[in-house]
């Protein structure tokens, strides 16, 4: 009995189709605007979640380091917010550098004065940044835990950067956003729309990595991770594999970050350094970082379980997340999906071997009988 590894198209628009009713339906109907709030913040966590599925799921690199291009698409969108709120006012500089003494906005801040370039820089650098790391670390053959080490000291690089500039808000970062694109941001209208927006490119990360999954390139990807001396042998080259994956996740991680800016409304050097980049990482091995929805969830339900023992139990959720990885990471290394899809398995070989029909004997078979003497 052969067994499907992929769902088919049908299921595949079933599921989209019902996680847009999740999303756009049932959440703003039974959760209250704080709690939608939360979800939204939840819901950039998961678009992070989703690349590093694909980077290190798929492709085996342990990207420890994705705090990087998290922080700087959200600083991006930070100073074009900052720079736009200052200009309703009739100021020159945002509000933080009049008190630290700037008075005129420093070169790099320039250019996110234009909300296109801004637009245009969140999709882009990150992206080419990931690409100039990735074709200079996997083109030297760096990977597993030395690539682990190295993306974790990038991510603490930034934030040591990031705190010693006061042009950026040093270490409390950039918060006390008024209006995104001309929206005021005190409006539960406007908070609902970003819920809408940050859902819909949710779903729409969701689409691209499976079809990234699921495609030729998907499939090399995996082989690369499995047996990458087998594949450059086969004419491929491993290091444009994973750096494509790397870039990838870059991209989905800086519109992740743009679009956490305005929904919590703070960005600090403490929500893009190791810290951060680890938890991006648990709830992506808790959820099952080989399949498609396994990182998503996870990274929600972590997410969640952290904001509600937090509320109950604030010293203990360090612990109790530690604990959960540890558990995970030793006994259940494909996570909960890992589990589910171990369950189906069984299922269908207890289905295979009761509706198996039992073997007839072999009418051609030579009768070994002694015939009696007549």
């Amino acid at each position: 009995m052969s067994v499907l590894t992929r769902p088919g198209p049908v299921r595949t628009w079933a599921g989209f189709a019902i996680a847009a009713l999740v999303l756009f339906g049932l959440a703003p109907t039974v959760l209250s605007d704080f709690r939608l709030n939360l979800l939204a913040k939840f819901l950039c966590f998961a678009i992070v979640a989703a690349g590093i599925g694909l980077a290190w799921g798929r492709g085996g690199m342990l990207t420890l380091g994705q705090g990087v291009f998290f922080g700087l698409g959200a600083y991006m969108m930070a100073m074009h917010l900052k720079i736009a709120d200052a200009e309703i006012r009739g100021d020159t500089v945002p509000d933080f550098m009049q008190i630290a003494g700037i008075r005129e906005l420093p070169a790099y801040w320039v250019p996110f004065t234009s909300p296109l370039v801004t637009l245009l820089a969140i999709l882009l650098v990150p992206a080419l940044l990931a690409l100039l790391l990735g074709l200079g670390v996997f083109k030297r053959r760096v990977k597993g835990a030395y690539f682990a080490i190295l993306s974790q000291a990038l991510a603490a690089a930034f934030a040591i950067l990031l705190i010693g500039q006061q042009s950026t808000g040093g270490s409390n970062g950039l918060n006390r956003f008024r209006t995104f694109f001309g929206y005021d941001l005190s409006d539960p209208v406007n908070k609902r729309m970003l819920f809408f927006i940050v859902a819909a490119i949710l779903l729409f990360v969701v689409a691209a990595t499976r079809q990234l999954m699921h495609s030729r390139y998907g499939e090399l990807l995996v082989a690369v991770r499995d047996q990458e001396e087998r594949v450059r042998f086969l004419g491929y080259d491993p290091a444009t594999v994973k750096v494509v994956a790397y870039t990838v996740a870059a991209f989905f991680a800086g519109i992740a970050g743009a679009m956490f800016v305005p929904i919590v409304g703070i960005i600090s050097p403490a929500d893009i350094g190791i810290v951060p980049s680890i938890a991006f990482l648990i709830g992506v091995a808790i959820g099952g970082r080989t399949t498609l929805l396994g990182p998503v969830l996870g990274a929600i339900g972590v997410a969640w379980a952290q904001t509600a023992l937090s509320e109950n139990f604030p010293s203990a959720w360090t612990y109790a997340q530690g604990l959960l990885f540890i558990v995970v990471v030793g006994f259940f290394p494909a996570g909960l999906a890992g589990l589910a899809a171990l369950r189906r398995r069984k299922r269908t070989e207890t289905y295979s071997s009761t509706t198996e029909p039992a073997s007839d004997p072999d009418p051609t078979a030579e009768n070994t009988e002694m015939e009696p003497a007549r």
